[in-house]
Order: structure tokens, then sequence, then C-alpha cells
């Protein structure tokens, strides 16, 4: 349930499904490099797997955590979250996405996006917010690559290996706006669905053949 692969074009043998907990040490591998050598992300210890797979779990109560996987390799993986704790909020989501570093420039990222986003839009969230520390070209280009837009950006907010640092936030809308939304669906609720199995689909074109 949830698994969508291809076996034909520039993704063939690749899919992108819902994470499970047999992935949280590839996952916990694949964020470690980003917490221990850069300003990327401002934990200050990587998470283990125990721990990811905390987290993939919390996260699977209400939103879609992603992996792009290829011959039982994940190669990336993406996830929601809620933008705020209060009512008004319900409608809105922060993402992140991060690329095994020997997958870069295969379109993973991009890929995992596009069906992220299919799949938070037939849950019916509206907007898709993403904070990336400054500077970093990569995840600029990537967000505005897909459509996201700069609305601000928090001066010297994280200080980290020495200095302080800014993190700029971009916004990308999901779907247009209803003038009386219904609130999002819960997750289980469309997994499994024709309408689920073509939102995950939503990316494979967009990956590139890699050995």
């Amino acid at each position: 349930m949830g698994t969508t692969g291809g076996d034909s074009g520039s993704g063939s043998h690749s899919g992108i499904r819902l994470a499970t907990g047999r992935d949280a040490g590839q996952v916990a591998a694949i964020y470690a490099p980003n917490v221990t050598g850069t300003i990327i992300s401002f934990e200050s210890e990587p998470p283990g797997a125990d721990e990811m797979l905390r987290r993939i779990e919390g996260t699977l109560e209400r939103y879609p955590w992603l992996v792009c996987e290829r011959r039982g390799r994940v190669l990336g993986y993406a996830y929601a979250g809620p933008h705020g704790s209060r009512a008004a909020y319900q409608w809105s989501v922060d993402v992140s996405v991060y690329v095994d570093g020997g997958s870069h420039r295969m379109g993973v990222g991009r890929a995992l996006y596009a069906s992220l986003f299919a799949a938070l839009a037939l849950q019916g969230f509206y907007n898709a917010y993403a904070g990336a520390t400054l500077p970093n070209p990569a995840s600029v280009g990537l967000h505005e690559s897909v459509g996201f837009r700069l609305v601000g950006v928090y001066q010297g907010v994280g200080y980290k290996m020495g200095a302080w640092h800014d993190v700029g936030w971009w916004h990308l809308p999901l779907r247009e706006k209803a003038a009386d939304p219904d609130p999002p669906t819960d997750l289980r609720s469309v997994v499994g669905s024709e309408e689920w199995e073509t939102a995950l689909a939503r990316g494979l074109p967009l990956l590139r053949n890699h050995p």
C-alpha cells in the first residue's frame, strides 16, 4: 500500500512511497552529515535510528513522510509537519527534503517534492513553507525551481559553528484558496486510494537515471 514505482523512462526501478520503520537507519544516515558538518541543520547531535523511527512514526500520524528508493536503497526523503499549533494554521505545513550525498543532481529532491505536494493537496492543505539556513544556494535553487517564493528572512536567528546565521523562509501555494475550506483530512483516509497512488507517481518522471 502506498508504493509507486517505475519500470520505464529515466526513473526506471525507482519508487516513491511512504516511509516505514525499516527506513529509519538509512534516513538517519542521510540526515547525519547535515548536522555534523554543516549549518544546514540547527541540531547539534545527529539522531540515531531509534530517534528517527520515533520522528517518522510521529509524522505519519498526520502528515506524509516519503522516501525515494531504488533497489532497496533510500536515495532521499521528504516530509511535512505543522506550521503552527493554533487552529487557524491547520491548512499550512512546513516541509523539508534531504538527499543522500551520492544521489545529488539526479532529480531526487524535485521528484520527492512533486509527490509530497500532490499528497498534501489531496489531503486538503493549502500552503507549504520551507526554511533554509543561509547561505545555501543548492537549497534555495531547489525550492525556487519548484515554485517557492521568498517571503522573509530571520536575521541572525541561529548560532552554530562559531557564527550567527540567517534563515530564509519560502512559500508555495498547494491549491486554489477556498472561501470556507474543509479541515485537512487524515492521512490514513487517503493512503491506498487511486488518487493517492497518482499523487505518489507525480514525481517519478523527474528522476534521472543513475547507477
